[in-house]
């Protein structure tokens, strides 16, 4: 069952920094003795995509821009909390169950995002599950264990796919947190940093102060067509109370600086990806995914059927009264992150993949 406490509703999400550890003898040695096997990154079975074929993530609702063909740019992505298992702290990647519910509630309405521009790489790895996130102290060893994971994977990634191709990063929720800590630690002080479109991190909380102190190269997208940046949002029903959001949201930035400048989420419009247009009209937005994560084909794409607007570092969403998305207690959209802007993304990931090119022919 989704946790119902609001701040833990939002994300599946990283721990809350700040959080204080219930009392155990040692939740590291736990996780530790419990994890599942490690995947082994070189075989197939350790990938819901990429590795012998796309699988799910080939998937295109009706009405959508087509996939790439021979794109020469790939994309990481890191799928989010799916595993309400309660008897684990990480999912077990040989599940043939949990895989399946991975790969309908997330590759084949996520990840598929990112086909109109690349090929998609998407790992298995041990992911916190619900039960880990609702204990601060066992969550932090499982988030670590999982982080492992997925690092391994884009190393291997990087040295027998990649093979000096550029790359975008991508992530929801859990795999956002992921996939900012993969950019702190693996690409944004390193050559790689050169290779990287962009960063989608989307359904997590980075505020804007990180950049310039957890970030020191990577900056927030600024322009639709900026290249080496990073584009985050969160999804909120535009009626919602945003008071108890944002402060749980900036906490865990006071939490880790202080109460300083910058503690404002990073909000990029999803659907003009122009820090200067913080807002959109329906008539602006190229399409959304109606329904719920879960099986079975996608919806038609609806275009033109979502209003969306930055204010206070949250993506304010109106769509319209025929459209379902569901929403969470406190009105976060966060299942639909992607779903409500999935033309949108598609367009823009290839505007980002064209500059990235061109910049790089002109420098040849």
């Amino acid at each position: 069952m989704v946790p119902r406490r609001l701040a833990a509703m939002l994300m599946s999400l990283p721990l809350l920094a700040g959080a204080q550890p219930a009392a155990t003898p040692d939740p590291a040695a736990e996780i530790a003795r419990l994890a599942p096997p490690a995947p082994d990154y070189a075989l197939g079975e350790s990938w819901a995509s990429g590795i012998g074929s796309s699988g799910p993530a080939d998937a295109v609702p009706a009405g959508a821009s087509p996939a790439a063909v021979d794109p020469g740019v790939d994309v990481f992505f890191v799928h989010p909390t799916t595993d309400m298992n309660p008897q684990l702290w990480n999912a077990d990647p040989r599940d043939a169950t949990a895989n399946r519910w991975v790969d309908e509630s997330s590759i084949a309405r996520q990840a598929s995002a990112f086909n109109g521009c690349c090929r998609v790489y998407a790992p298995r790895y041990r992911a916190a599950t619900y039960k880990a996130i609702r204990d601060p102290a066992h969550g932090k060893a499982a988030y670590a264990l999982a982080y492992g994971d997925v690092e391994r994977a884009f190393d291997w990634f990087i040295a027998h796919v990649s093979k000096g191709r550029p790359f975008i990063i991508a992530g929801h929720s859990q795999g956002a947190k992921h996939v900012a800590d993969l950019l702190e630690r693996r690409i944004d002080n390193g050559p790689l940093h050169a290779r990287m479109v962009a960063a989608y991190i989307i359904g997590i909380n980075l505020a804007e102060g990180d950049f310039g102190r957890r970030f020191k190269h990577a900056r927030p997208c600024d322009r639709p067509a900026q290249t080496g940046c990073v584009v985050q949002w969160n999804a909120i029903s535009a009626d919602a109370d945003l008071a108890p959001v944002v402060a749980a949201f900036e906490k865990t930035f006071t939490d880790v600086h202080g109460d300083v400048p910058g503690k404002q989420m990073l909000c990029v419009n999803p659907v003009t990806f122009d820090r200067s247009r913080s807002q959109a009209s329906s008539e602006q937005a190229r399409g959304l995914v109606p329904g719920d994560p879960g099986p079975g084909p996608m919806q038609p794409l609806r275009p033109r059927a979502a209003a969306v607007r930055c204010e206070r570092g949250l993506a304010l969403v109106r769509t319209l009264p025929d459209v379902v998305v569901k929403a969470l207690p406190g009105g976060s959209l966060h299942y639909a992150d992607i779903a409500l802007f999935y033309e949108d993304i598609r367009a823009n990931t290839r505007l980002r993949v064209q500059a990235w090119q061109a910049a790089h022919r002109r420098r040849r």
